[in-house]
């Protein structure tokens, strides 16, 4: 039985002739097996380690972050419990380090309760995970798109999604964040496929689906 995101893709196939060409040019889109409760904290720790940083930097970073602890799913008590200067000798800045800590903490302590976040509207997720610090918006949004895997996430300020929409839609320069809220209404309520599509088309330098 195809999965919803596939369901997705031909939808937006059958609504918009663009994303038709990209569904047609990539395949609808794959998604792995929804991960495991007890591994939301983990991913959330590993988007932390990976912000404003390149693939493979941030996978060398993250390797002797998770090298620090045993199998098994990342606990939170044991990330609290770590020393500062073990999470930097790993290579995280100072930032990083007390966002992962803060992180650890507020799930330790039960402040955010990820293991509910299945059952709360996308708004009230993001709403409790920017309040630990060094999660925003984007951040928030990946957790929904990609570990929840919500099929109606919208990153507009991401800019892969800009540029690829851009690129798509044969745009002269990509929307401001604020234009392509507005232009992602169309592809409710599938729109994280549509964002998916897109980033699709920002890592094909110089094609189109158009």
């Amino acid at each position: 039985m195809p999965s919803p995101h596939h369901r997705a893709s031909l939808a937006l196939a059958e609504l918009d002739p663009v994303m038709a060409d990209l569904v047609a040019l990539h395949g609808p889109m794959l998604v792995g097996r929804r991960p495991a409760v007890d591994c939301r904290f983990e991913q959330l720790a590993e988007s932390i380690a990976y912000q404003q940083l390149a693939g493979q930097a941030a996978a060398t970073i993250w390797g002797r972050v998770r090298g620090q602890y045993g199998p098994g799913p990342l606990d939170p008590a044991d990330v609290a419990a770590t020393p500062e200067e073990s999470l930097r000798a790993a290579g995280l800045s100072s930032a990083k380090v007390a966002a992962l800590l803060d992180l650890a903490r507020h799930v330790d302590d039960g402040t955010l309760l990820l293991d509910r976040a299945g059952r709360l509207p996308d708004e009230v997720v993001i709403d409790q995970l920017v309040q630990v610090r060094g999660i925003g918006r984007w951040t928030a949004q990946m957790f929904l798109l990609f570990t929840l895997q919500r099929l109606d996430v919208w990153p507009a300020g991401d800019y892969g999604v800009r540029m690829g929409y851009g690129r798509a839609y044969g745009l002269a320069e990509a929307p401001t964040e604020r234009e392509l809220a507005g232009r992602g209404e169309r592809f409710r309520p599938y729109r994280s496929v549509a964002a998916w599509y897109c980033w699709r088309s920002a890592d094909s330098p110089g094609r189109s689906a158009n």
